[in-house]
């Protein structure tokens, strides 16, 4: 098990863009921290949908005066996926913990569903030329891995599956193979990993996108170098010549604090972005994965500022025609950020074996 390391810092092919890409001036209504989202290239045109939590200012929130009791998905579009984005003026779907209710804009109509206390963290993919959306789903009963598709209008979303609890941070690939859909996915299991969080990244299959089945775990904590709480899955993954290339993320835990810069003054954890590559026809079967974070918290906004300070979550990848790759991430659970790199850089990271 890897020991918390005071320095972790990006990949050199990394390209991080020199300033936050989406924060909570672009919104046009309420917002706090827009993060954790997902983006898809579609039609020549980046589609973004993020998360916003808000419902507390800094003063507020330290003084426990309100929390951040309101969490809503939003989407975005830009002509070139750096700047430009044009956020629409009311959010696909929205929750208000204070009145625990949640509308959702499904297909149909708004529907006030009382299990569901709120969706989150949306992850976007195209299969088939529909748009598809992984999302987390609170209940009053656990929290649910919940897959969506989002209206060619992106404004509704029409809920397909959603697994038992707990599970979460699920991302689809984008094609099937031999006749399957897949899914990574991170359980929450309890009993049988001794304690708190140590959560791994799993992988399941399914032939309609509702059923899903064959599940094994696909990279375990204990074999990423650079994680000593949990990992997780990141954004979709992408095909390539190489294999399918998947961003996971990984947590370390300091347990006497990092020096408490942000909101959340009892955060201890520091997240960071690694890099795998999975068989073309065999997705069960890691080829090899990087030995060191791939991104890493080094700017301002990712170190010092922000409501939980040291997390980068990669919620996007785009492969684009020239091999060029932009990653998008939430910065400190705050803003949305933008690094690039290359296919061919980004594979040359995946030396080791799990």
């Amino acid at each position: 098990m890897a020991q918390w390391s005071p320095i972790l810092t990006d990949a050199s092919c990394i390209k991080k863009y020199p300033k936050p890409i989406l924060t909570k001036d672009d919104i046009p209504y309420e917002a706090e921290f827009i993060f954790n989202a997902g983006v898809a290239k579609v039609g020549g045109k980046y589609v973004m949908v993020f998360r916003d939590d808000y419902g507390a200012t800094e003063e507020e929130y330290l003084a426990k005066k309100k929390s951040i009791s309101k969490t809503a998905v939003g989407v975005a579009i830009s002509d070139n996926g750096i700047d430009g984005w044009k956020v629409a003026d009311k959010p696909i779907i929205h929750y208000d913990f204070t009145h625990r209710s949640a509308v959702l804009n499904l297909a149909g109509g708004p529907l006030h569903a009382p299990d569901i206390l709120r969706l989150y963290d949306p992850r976007i993919s195209v299969i088939e030329g529909k748009l598809y959306l992984c999302l987390a789903m609170d209940t009053t009963h656990g929290v649910r891995g919940c897959i969506a598709r989002l209206s060619d209008d992106l404004k509704t979303v029409e809920i397909i599956s959603a697994s038992a609890p707990d599970n979460r941070n699920m991302v689809l690939f984008d094609e099937k193979i031999d006749g399957y859909y897949y899914r990574l996915e991170r359980p929450f299991p309890v009993y049988s990993r001794g304690g708190k969080d140590r959560f791994d990244v799993w992988i399941s299959k399914s032939p309609d996108l509702r059923f899903w089945g064959d599940s094994e775990l696909l990279l375990a904590v204990e074999n990423v170098p650079f994680a000593n709480d949990k990992v997780g899955p990141a954004a979709p993954p992408v095909k390539t010549e190489y294999g399918w290339l998947t961003l996971f993320h990984a947590v370390d835990k300091e347990p006497a604090g990092r020096g408490q810069k942000n909101w959340d003054t009892w955060w201890n954890k520091r997240y960071t972005a690694g890099i795998m590559l999975l068989d073309l026809k065999n997705p069960y079967k890691i080829i090899g994965m990087s030995k060191s974070p791939v991104i890493a918290p080094t700017l301002p906004w990712e170190t010092d500022e922000g409501f939980r300070t040291n997390v980068i979550f990669p919620g996007g990848m785009i492969v684009e025609d020239d091999g060029a790759v932009k990653i998008y991430y939430g910065a400190s659970d705050t803003v949305e950020c933008l690094a690039t790199s290359t296919v061919e850089e980004l594979v040359a990271l995946c030396t080791e074996k799990p």
